[in-house]
């Protein structure tokens, strides 16, 4: 081998680079275990410890020294599933964001394209801006995008004029719209940084408006999620005095009498004569206080009054907290509206923020106007802190820009001249309506207080500070886990990694010798390059991640039996140790290559359209592949070289294993009609099967939402299943045991689309209720904790909408056809004859349908999870790689027959050279099943149904490069002058290559 030197140099420096960057995932580690010790299982506690240390010197290597926090910087990243926290993809609104852009025109036409969009989007691939410009188009008549009643407003005046074109406002609003969801963008990332989460990470999904939002590690799951979603709309009203709309409640009450006495074709009530009552007689009459008024239950607003305000203040009535919608239904009635005195009809009724613990809210009128726009909005906030009060409660100061210091300043002499209040509204509640005692208060300094707790004080500074997002932003896909489950998963992994690992060390030992155990030498140090480079890259490490990396040591095997063959070959033919050496590696370059590629190419599609764990898992998969290749072809090389210079001899083969597979030479072109009748029927009870009994989709496809729960006792699925499938709960879901039989995975499509955090509250409620007698008496609180130790309660939830699901599915049907079609091009490019593409990917649709067919024939009763998810297309993608770098090789080797042994009939080329590659096939299908079983066993129940795909795959796969891919490329080729041009063209391909 030349340039020994530089391979030395380059493997001493890889090595010490991966050391060094592991160090730190050490030295993490060891730093949060002090954390949790010092913490005695107190959150708070280990949080605080944590900051304390965040900025010391904790770490020395003699020329750096590191605080904790780039320490932690530099440490290898865990996922959701091995460290816990919250993953979500946010959607933000592109259709809120052209209403803003639109002033929330009232336009009939532009209304109507948002709704059609809308509906456009449930069946689209197009962006919602997209589908949006595709239904204005159908329905504008004469009516233009540049109307001023749509774009062409005051806020868009500079640069939409009304004479321009819809083709020239086009390109306007996708920019603003851009510009938009790059703003939210920020906002997000701000609030994340305020938030103090450990390696988050954020980024945007192309052009849809959606953004990818990983939280590892992260505490409070609850309060991240909201603050992730909080619009944060601060806006400042003045409020009108409370007693001024008691008259208005008493007339109202009234006309609702009459309506609901109408509806129930009643007699109608005689409307009562308004009088110059005391405001006292107006409450007593509203209340029903009068033994001869209407009963209460003819009284409709009076019976839900719970109180009402002190005199002089913003307070209208108190109302329970559950009747709140229903008021406000009854107030913004336009017959009931048209009852306010013209100068207050535009006002605005808004309830308050509840008290701690309490179940009464209050009802404030603001004074409002035509356009819905507040006098003075958050926009003008420059900086917000948390602060405590005279009270010692906290409370939120701001300052405000100029322009909003001034309008606050007349606001406040107004408020103070007339002796009224001025609300603090927050995404539509009032928080505190404050009087104004002392004057105008110049400066823009102004304060938030709402009994707040100091965690909701401490965001909602954050959120001021960072700003308000432009739209909304729901939650469209969403995976919560506890922190005990991925410790679980850690503890499951690496038991199936030392056991792996070890199966595939001693069988190399067993199978060549001295030779086998080099091989693992090199192993050792590929496993070390692939966690340096995922560290050193910042990549995040999942359990499909070391799946991904045990599955790589599985395959990596590959390289090295690719190797030791050729050599055992060169050995037979009488050549010498050193002579045989040599071109065994060269003579193997070529097929680790290729099929090394092929898998990669796949993995690269992979990597292109998966996300989170799937992504982790083509991640680990890329870098193995490159860091096998590495220390294959190089690493051995190197350790046999030496051995061998120091007059070392290698047989490349043990006592039991030197004969093993050796003069083989089957028919396998006899066989293949048998092979083809077997897959044949093998393939129509695939496709039967897919038919009648279909798949077990996971919400990944249909959307909705999963529970993993966890009980003491065992628990009977079906039991489970009836009693939330009733009307009281969910009205349908679907219980499966998962794992062991006191673990659930539940189901269920109820209210899955809607998407803020109280329905995900409310269903999590709903959830416990239901399971409170099989949950031995646990709280709510400790169900849905994040206690590191919890042993039952809600373990993991996961949520997807059904928008994104259908783009998933998508995504994965578009993936799968892609890494064909690439896989077809690469061995069309590399073999020059369309035949061997042809063979390749027959076999690859046929391990597919088989794959496919296995699932859906066995997922009903078999012990674990069977869902078709985005980690079985992760698991189908490998397996179309896994058959791809089968087939691959066998083809590698008929071409070099065909260079080698021209006087030999096609037939002959075709079977030996299958024959010569069996024992490379046999040993690294051998060698990666066992390692497969072993994560299959030990890996835990979450990748188990992922484990299962890849078995079948890999025993299919095998058996499809023999039988399949080569007689049919074989077939293909129909003529013997054919089969000869095929000959002699693939012998000027090798020839020109030598050359």
């Amino acid at each position: 081998m030349q340039n020994k030197g530089l391979v030395k140099l380059f493997a001493i420096l890889f090595g010490l680079v991966s050391i060094y960057q592991l160090s730190f995932t050490f030295k993490a580690n060891s730093l949060d275990e002090d954390a949790i010790v010092y913490a005695k299982g107190d959150v708070e506690k280990e949080r605080q410890y944590l900051d304390s240390i965040a900025n010391e010197k904790v770490y020395s290597l003699g020329i750096a020294d590191y605080t904790y926090n780039e320490v932690k910087e530099n440490a290898m990243n865990l996922g959701l599933d091995l460290k816990g926290g919250v993953s979500v993809i946010l959607q933000v609104s592109v259709k809120d964001i052209l209403k803003g852009l639109a002033n929330y025109s009232k336009d009939p036409v532009f209304n109507k394209a948002l709704d059609d969009a809308s509906e456009l989007q449930k069946n689209s691939q197009n962006t919602y801006l997209e589908d949006f410009f595709v239904a204005f188009d159908k329905i504008k008549g004469d009516t233009k995008l540049a109307s001023p009643e749509i774009f062409a407003n005051r806020t868009l005046s500079e640069e939409i004029t009304f004479d321009m074109s819809d083709d020239q406002v086009r390109p306007i609003i996708e920019r603003k719209i851009d510009e938009s969801i790059v703003s939210a963008f920020e906002v997000l990332r701000k609030r994340i940084d305020e938030f103090g989460v450990t390696s988050p990470s954020i980024q945007r999904l192309g052009n849809s408006g959606r953004i990818l939002v990983e939280l590892p590690g992260v505490k409070d799951k609850e309060r991240a999620l909201k603050l992730l979603q909080s619009t944060a709309q601060l806006e400042f009203w003045e409020a009108y005095k409370g007693e001024n709309f008691i008259g208005f409640l008493n007339q109202a009450n009234e006309l609702l009498k009459e309506i609901e006495a109408e509806s129930d074709e009643t007699t109608t009530e005689e409307v009562a004569e308004e009088s110059q009552d005391s405001e006292d007689d107006k409450i007593a009459d509203l209340l029903g206080d009068d033994p001869d008024s209407l009963d209460i239950e003819s009284n409709p607003i009076g019976k839900l009054i719970r109180g009402f305000g002190y005199q002089g203040g913003p307070i209208v009535a108190q109302f329970a907290i559950k009747d709140k919608d229903q008021v406000l239904e009854y107030l913004n009635m336009p017959q009931v509206r048209a009852l306010i005195p013209a100068e207050m009809r535009d006002v605005k009724f808004l309830f308050g923020k509840p008290e701690k613990d309490s179940e009464i809210v209050d009802l404030y009128a603001l004074v409002g106007n035509r356009d819905n726009i507040p006098p003075l909005s958050g926009a003008v906030v420059t900086d917000a802190r948390q602060e405590f009060g005279p009270t010692n409660k906290p409370v939120v100061s701001m300052q405000m820009n100029a322009k909003g210091a001034k309008i606050w300043e007349e606001m406040t002499g107004k408020a103070f001249n007339q002796g009224s209040q001025i609300a603090i509204v927050l995404d539509n509640v009032v928080y505190s309506a404050p009087g104004v005692t002392t004057g105008a208060i110049s400066g823009g300094n102004s304060q938030i207080s709402g009994d707040f707790t100091l965690n909701e004080a401490t965001d909602l500074a954050n959120v001021l500070r960072a700003g308000k997002l432009p739209a909304s932003a729901d939650i469209i896909q969403g995976e919560v886990v506890g922190p005990s489950l991925g410790q679980e998963a850690i503890d499951s992994g690496k038991i199936s990694f030392l056991i792996a690992l070890s199966l595939v060390l001693l069988w190399m030992i067993f199978y060549y010798g001295k030779a086998g155990l080099f091989a693992d030498i090199a192993m050792i140090f590929n496993i070390l390059l692939i966690f340096g480079v995922l560290s050193g890259l910042g990549a995040v490490l999942t359990l499909p991640g070391i799946a991904g990396i045990v599955l790589t040591i599985g395959m990596s095997v590959d390289a090295n039996v690719l190797i030791f063959e050729r050599i055992r070959e060169e050995l037979a033919k009488g050549k010498g140790q050193k002579e045989s050496i040599q071109d065994g590696f060269s003579n193997a370059l070529s097929s680790i290559l290729d099929a090394n590629i092929t898998t990669g190419l796949t993995a690269l599609i992979l990597f292109i359209f998966g996300t989170g764990p799937i992504k982790g898992f083509a991640t680990t998969l890329l870098i193995g592949i490159a860091t096998s290749l590495f220390t294959a072809i190089f690493i051995t090389r190197l350790i046999i070289d030496w051995y061998i210079g120091r007059k070392g001899n290698l047989d490349f083969a043990t006592g039991l294993t030197k004969n093993l597979f050796r003069n083989i030479n089957i028919d396998f072109l006899k066989k293949h009609k048998t092979a083809y009748i077997v897959s044949s029927i093998a393939i129509v009870i695939s496709l039967g099967s897919l038919f009648t009994n279909g798949l077990d989709q996971g919400v990944d496809f249909v959307g909705g939402r999963t529970y993993q729960v966890r009980f003491d006792q065992p628990v009977s699925s079906s039991e489970i299943t009836s009693l939330l499938s009733s009307p009281e709960v969910f009205g349908s879901a679907d219980a499966k045991t998962f794992g062991n039989a006191n673990q659930l995975k539940i189901t269920t499509k109820f209210k899955v689309e809607e998407t803020g955090t109280e329905v995900d509250e409310e269903l999590r409620k709903t959830l416990y209720t239901a399971l409170q007698p099989h949950l031995d008496g646990i709280s709510y609180e400790e169900f849905i904790s994040d206690d590191e130790n919890k042993t039952h309660g809600l373990m993991k939830y996961y949520k997807v909408s059904p928008t994104i699901a259908d783009d998933i599915k998508k995504a994965s049907f578009w993936a799968i056809l892609g890494s064909l079609i690439v896989v077809f091009l690469y061995i069309l490019f590399r073999f020059k004859r369309w035949q061997f593409s042809l063979g390749a990917v027959a076999a690859v649709f046929h391990d597919v349908l088989i794959v496919l067919g296995v699932f859906s024939l066995t997922y009903k009763f078999m012990p674990f999870t069977m869902e078709i998810d985005q980690a079985f297309i992760a698991a189908i993608l490998t397996v179309i790689g896994y058959s791809l770098n089968d087939t691959v090789v066998v083809f590698d080797r008929i071409r070099e027959f065909f260079n080698e042994h021209t006087n030999w009939h096609f037939d002959k080329v075709i079977n030996t050279s299958l024959s010569s590659t069996l024992s490379r096939t046999l040993n690294t299908s051998l060698t990666t099943l066992v390692v497969l079983l072993a994560i299959f066993i030990f890996g835990g129940d979450s990748i188990r149904g992922f484990m299962f795909a890849l078995i079948v795959g890999v025993i299919v796969g095998t058996y499809s490069s023999l039988f399949i891919a080569t007689p049919i490329m074989y077939d293909s080729v129909k003529k013997g002058d054919a089969k000869e041009s095929l000959k002699n063209k693939v012998k000027e391909e090798m020839e020109e290559a030598k050359a």
